[in-house]
Parts: C-alpha cells; structure tokens; sequence
C-alpha cells in the first residue's frame, strides 16, 4: 500500500501536467494562447498586490525592531510557563500570523537547537501546521480582489489561529509532556 502511495505521488503531477493541455487541444481550445492570457492575469493580479505586501512588510519590520514583540513575550512568557508551556514556542504564536517564511525559520531554528523530537519540536511543527499566516492571506487574497472591509475576516482568521495555538500546545503536553 505504501508503495501504491509513493507512486501515485511520484506521478500525480507529471500526469496532471500532461493531461490538462492534451485535454484541451482535443477540445479545441487554443492551448498556448490561453496560457498566455492566464499568464497576464497573473502578472496584473501580482503588480496589484505589491502595495499591499510592502505595507504589510514594512508593519512586521516596525513591529519587530521597535521592541514591541520583545516587550509582549516578556510579558506572557511568566504566564505561560506556569502552564508548563515552553517559553521557545511563543513568539512562533506571533509570527505565523504575521509571515510564513519567518515562522519556518523560528520553527527551523527550534528544531535545529532542541531536536525533533523533544517537546519544543513538536510544538513548533504541531504549531505550524495547526495555524495560517492569516494575515498574509488577507493582505494577498482580498487585496487582489479589492476587498476593502475585510474586518470579520481578520477576527476569524486570528480567532482560528490562537485556537490552533492552544490546541496544538494542549495536544502536544497531552500527548508528550
């Protein structure tokens, strides 16, 4: 079964690839040029979001070298370890909402110093496959479309998020600590 696994991912790609253009053409739609068209879309939708992104960056950055998120971890990390919580983890509760490529370096990072398997470990990857980097989603997704009021979703997505946080930190102590 396993084996049946690996093939069908090994090929899952390739066969896609290759099956949607073939399709197409015996349908006699014009392969290359809605390629090209689609290609377009992309780099306008891409052009658009830039602004967005850079707003975005530039918030994490201020946020980050003014000491703000320092000054926080500071403050919950007493609170937390009293939960039996590692005080490691929590500054990754902070950046996966914020940025997916920090949140993999920390969790990297953690998984280099403390080893996979120990607590630390799987937290951090418990942690970052239990959440989003919802706001990278919201900046991306609904400045591409234009939405403007996008408040509810905000609430949800970081909603989703610390409650992915502590269920995997429950999970995690529950299962491991």
């Amino acid at each position: 079964m396993l084996h049946f696994i690996s093939l069908i991912s090994a090929w899952a790609i390739p066969v896609l690839i290759t099956f949607i253009p073939l399709y197409a053409f015996s349908r006699k739609v014009p392969v290359y040029e809605s390629f090209v068209e689609g290609a377009k879309d992309g780099f306008s939708t891409a052009i658009g979001i830039i602004p967005h992104l850079v707003g975005m960056m530039v918030a994490i950055s201020v946020f980050r070298a003014s000491g703000a998120l320092d000054y926080l971890m500071g403050f919950v990390a007493p609170l937390m370890q009293g939960l039996g919580v590692p005080s490691e983890v929590l500054p990754l509760g902070l950046l996966r909402p914020l940025t997916g490529t920090g949140s993999l370096a920390y969790t990297t990072d953690l998984i280099r110093v403390h080893g996979p398997d120990s607590l630390i470990g799987m937290i951090a990857s418990t942690i970052q496959g239990s959440t989003d980097t919802t706001l990278y989603v919201l900046t991306v997704y609904f400045g591409a479309v234009g939405v403007r009021n996008g408040r509810y979703a905000l609430k949800v997505g970081l909603f989703s998020d610390v409650v992915g946080f502590v269920a995997a930190i429950a999970i995690c102590l529950l299962l491991f600590g």
